[in-house]
This record gives C-alpha cells, structure tokens and sequence, in this order.
C-alpha cells in the first residue's frame, strides 16, 4: 500500500508562519503526497510553490466552527478557487444540523459545491459532536448535495478521527464518495486501520512519520 497517495499533508494552526508552511511544501514534494491542506491565507502561495507537480492543493471553507452564513462559505470557496485551491473541505453548521435544520444544511453544502466549479468539496461533518443517527444524517446530506467525500473531523474539536465513524460514513454514503479521516492519526496503524475501515484519504500532519512507519 502506497500510504503517501492517501495523504493530505496538512497544517491549519492558526500561528503557522511561512517557515512552516515552505516546509510542508517542501515534505509533499519530497514524499509524493496527495495533497497540502493549507489555510486559506497560505492557497496562493502553495499553488505558486506546487505549480507543475501533481500535488493538489487543499484548503478549509467556514472551519473550524461551520458557523458563517452560507453567502460567507460561497465566497470563501470562490475566492480560494481563484488563489489556485484544487479541493475545499467545508464544515456544515453544526448546530443546524443538531436541529433539524436539514433543508440549511443540504443548501449550504450544495452552495460551496456549486461555488466550487467542480472542484472536490469534502464535508466535515466533525463527527465527536453528532449522535450516530446524526452522522448518517450529515453523510446523507452530503451526498444529495453533490459533494465528493465527507470528512470525520476538523481535528479542532472534542476528538478526531475513529475507525467505527469511518465504517459507518463508508456504509452511509456507499462506493461513490470519497471517506476522509482526519484528526489525531498520528501512526501507520491508525492510518492503516481508517484504510481499512472504508477511508480513501487521510488528513494528518504526522504524515512523514506514518510513511515512515
């Protein structure tokens, strides 16, 4: 198993500096990652930096809270599209979610899909703050909505990823979508166990020492 070509090398703290960020550039192209994950600030430097490789550029829409207003999503999405973004992973209004505020939801995620211009939108659906009905739900949304992946985690919340929550998106959303696990993997067998558990791509910032072994 090529376990590179399943990551998205990825570092969205909030103090990151250009040190930081040029290293990470650095690592993909060193190790052939999938993907960087860059906040939205860092998109226009990194496509500059990766132009002419094949490693995707992925920032975050409404993150880490999926509170903004849907136009807020939209023109975070468009404007990262326009500084070179190949992929958005947004978060859904969480607490709309809770609600029952499904028709918002399914809007919401349809907007950035759509402000993405067939671009690869993922779906945090931060899976430690929704019950199981909820999580299904979330996936359940996400894929009426036209998005390509749903997401475990932001990595910024109660906890991150869990192979039980993978299983369950994989058996929600089916062969279709993509299965994103990210948040706390930090190890070849955790990685390998997301794999196993229905994931096709890994957001981590321990990727070097998870291809490393």
């Amino acid at each position: 198993m090529e376990l590179a070509k399943y990551i998205d090398h990825t570092l969205l703290k909030p103090d990151a500096q250009k040190t930081a960020i040029d290293r990470l550039l650095a690592e993909a192209k060193e190790y052939h990652f999938a993907s960087v994950c860059v906040s939205p600030i860092w998109v226009k430097h990194a496509h500059a930096v990766l132009a002419g490789t094949d490693i995707r550029v992925v920032t975050v829409i409404g993150f880490p809270a999926g509170a903004t207003p849907t136009s807020v999503k939209v023109f975070e999405t468009k404007q990262a599209i326009a500084d070179g973004a190949d992929e958005v992973d947004m978060v859904i209004p969480i607490g709309f979610l809770k609600d029952g505020e499904y028709d918002y939801v399914e809007n919401d995620i349809r907007s950035v899909v759509a402000a993405a211009d067939g671009r690869v939108t993922k779906v945090i659906i931060e899976a430690c703050l929704l019950t199981d009905a909820e999580k299904v739900k979330a996936c359940e949304l996400s894929k009426k909505a036209g998005a390509r992946f749903v997401k475990t985690s932001t990595g910024f919340s109660k906890w991150g990823a869990k192979a039980a929550d993978v299983k369950l998106m994989r058996e929600t959303v089916g062969s279709d979508m993509g299965v994103k696990a990210a948040g706390g993997i930090a190890s070849r067998a955790e990685a390998e166990s997301m794999i196993a558990a229905g994931a096709t791509r890994i957001g981590t910032s321990h990727g070097i020492a998870i291809i490393k072994g």
